[in-house]
């Protein structure tokens, strides 16, 4: 009898644990690994459906368990179209977050914890421009892709002009832009060597002088705390280059007293005139390649990675990051970021970057060349690429616009043009 008692009580214990460990999730009930059992997520972006349809449908059927719908939406409405589907409670799980939306979006988005994606982990698994998105309590997105900065060169100008090699180095491109740039009787350029110096009509205007800035080790933006500012206006990491040495040397080749006088403001916009074969060097991004080959096909155009600091310690280039952004309002969280992991690493990740023309983010796919022309050359500086958090894209072009305008106006030193920059790089950055 004694027995039979202890028995039950056991069991009754054993029964009330049980229910507790179900209730709690811990012990599933039913098979989660049914196909759909974990639901359906929703994922927002700019990039064509068609472009994506085919390696998410691949992704979709590798991943049985869950199914990630995509939705294309136009990138000037993106933003309203968010804010009115969230306050209407049928907002996205996810969506592709650009590096220059981070800081924007960044009180909608939940924060990978160190705990669920350690610093070191994210460290080890993706490429240093995807460091845009840590802050110093989390990960604001998972990184996908990397679109580095590139240097295109036209191979029939430099070898008319007897160039062997384009430039590796800054120094290197001093010494080729008089012998690059050709003018008339008049002394008016008629080709130009390279697109530097102005803002309206150099593509990338801002880009190229950020990686410039970054190259001397100047992260641009910092944070402490969870609190942003600018670090324009403080000491670089290479004694030898100060940031006013760094825009005096952009500015210069817009400079007609300058030897490397190579642009002004009558050329177009840098992209046609190098389509043109008007401009011997071109800074674009690698996912810039279709366009320049469909402007002109029959151009003998070749691509090498962005120029150095002679001397430095590392190699740099800017670079634009995409990643997968888990929406703190998710109504299926734990399905979407599993998801977000997921799309992030192996063949979604991989495919992505190809159909894009850009390079993945994470390491192990980066040393995985691609058999095209193209690809290795991409993919290795993506390694070295970096970003910075920029909190308004429209006020930043304007604060780089008026940095520039000042030193060639002469109204504004360099230094006092870095110093004005940065404090309203700094007032954008307050939330």
């Amino acid at each position: 009898m004694k027995n039979f008692q202890l028995i039950t009580v056991i069991i009754f214990i054993a029964l009330a644990i049980f229910g507790v460990l179900v209730f709690s999730g811990a012990i599933p009930l039913g098979n989660n690994n049914a196909p759909g059992s974990l639901g359906t997520v929703v994922l927002w972006g700019t990039v064509k459906s068609a472009t994506i349809a085919p390696i998410l449908q691949e992704f979709n059927t590798a991943n049985p368990t869950f199914t990630v719908k995509y939705v294309q939406k136009e990138a000037g409405s993106f933003d309203l179209d968010l804010l009115e589907a969230l306050a209407g409670g049928v907002g996205p799980d996810l969506f592709f977050l650009p590096d220059d939306l981070a800081f924007h979006y960044s009180n909608k988005i939940f924060k990978i914890p160190f705990s669920s994606l350690s610093l070191a982990s994210f460290k080890s698994n993706f490429a240093g421009a995807g460091d845009v998105f840590l802050t110093s309590t989390g990960a604001l997105a998972f990184p996908l892709s990397i679109d580095p900065l590139m240097m295109y060169y036209n191979r029939s100008i430099l070898d008319s002009s007897g160039v062997v090699s384009p430039p590796v180095f800054w120094d290197d491109l001093v010494g080729l832009a008089s012998k690059l740039t050709k003018k008339d009787d008049t002394n008016k350029i008629i080709k130009s060597a390279v697109a530097l110096g102005h803002f309206s009509n150099v593509n990338n205007a801002k880009d190229i002088l950020s990686a410039l800035l970054m190259q001397t080790g100047n992260p641009i933006v910092v944070e402490k705390d969870g609190i942003f500012d600018s670090s324009l206006n403080t000491s670089t990491f290479n004694p030898k280059y100060d940031l006013g040495s760094i825009l005096r040397f952009y500015t210069d080749f817009a400079d007609p007293n300058k030897e490397v006088y190579s642009w002004n403001k009558s050329f177009p916009n840098s992209s046609d005139a190098f389509s043109a074969e008007n401009l011997a060097l071109y800074f674009g991004f690698a996912s810039e390649l279709p366009s320049l080959v469909n402007k002109n096909p029959n151009q003998n155009l070749g691509v090498t990675s962005f120029p150095q600091i002679k001397n430095s310690n590392f190699k740099s280039t800017m670079a634009h990051v995409t990643g997968i952004a888990i929406l703190s309002s998710s109504k299926n969280f734990n399905t979407a970021f599993t998801a977000a992991s997921l799309l992030s690493s192996g063949n979604f990740a991989s495919k992505f970057a190809i159909a894009t023309g850009t390079a993945p983010a994470r390491r192990d796919l980066l040393n995985v060349k691609q058999s095209n022309a193209y690809s290795p050359i991409f993919y290795n500086s993506a390694l070295f690429g970096k970003s910075w958090l920029d909190p308004s894209q429209k006020d930043t072009d304007n604060i780089f616009r008026n940095m520039i305008d000042g030193v060639l106006s002469n109204n504004m030193t360099v230094e006092s043009a870095i110093s004005d920059a940065s404090s309203k790089l700094g007032l954008l950055l307050l939330k």
